[in-house]
């Protein structure tokens, strides 16, 4: 995982950052984070420098494209598709959705607001693990993620971008 900078964010985007890096680095066998907004816009990535690399889709990256950008158009997709099913069913609102394949897992999980936490898992991960910490996760990051901290954490990805793709 590659650390993002968090030089110049306020202390709740410093901590959501160390939460993600914690959830990522204490849980065995998760391979990609990521937290992604109501419409679908990336705003926290456990892996940001591969976001540009996977663009040319390397062969050895694995995952969804190698980045997390891409696990957010699908963590975006899967949460929509949810979302309508659970209207359609009247069953209340959707809390967490996983798939199990047969080389990976993908997990889904609200956070606030519409906001989805979405983790990539190898095939190995123990799924009541990864989404135990998960919900640790949403239960700490929820309340702090205003609309306020997503426009941050969206700026932030995005000047990280803009750097990483300055420097090639």
């Amino acid at each position: 995982m590659t650390a993002p900078s968090t030089f110049g964010l306020s202390s709740e985007a410093r901590n959501l950052h160390w939460l993600l890096t914690n959830l990522v680095e204490e849980v065995p066998g998760i391979q990609s984070v990521a937290v992604v907004s109501s419409d679908g816009l990336l705003l926290l990535s456990s892996d940001p420098g591969r976001n540009s690399e996977a663009r040319t889709r390397a062969p050895e990256i694995k995952g969804p494209r190698g980045s997390s950008a891409d696990l957010a158009t699908i963590v975006s997709g899967i949460g929509s598709l949810t979302i309508g099913a659970a209207k359609l069913m009247e069953s209340g609102p959707v809390k967490h959705t996983m798939v199990a394949m047969d080389e990976g897992s993908l997990f889904v999980m609200s956070i606030s607001d519409g906001s989805l936490l979405g983790v990539h898992g190898s095939a190995d991960c123990d799924m009541s693990v990864v989404a135990y910490h998960m919900a640790l996760f949403v239960g700490r990051a929820g309340h702090v993620l205003t609309p306020e901290l997503r426009s941050e954490l969206r700026k932030s990805l995005e000047s990280e971008t803009q750097s990483a793709g300055s420097t090639r």
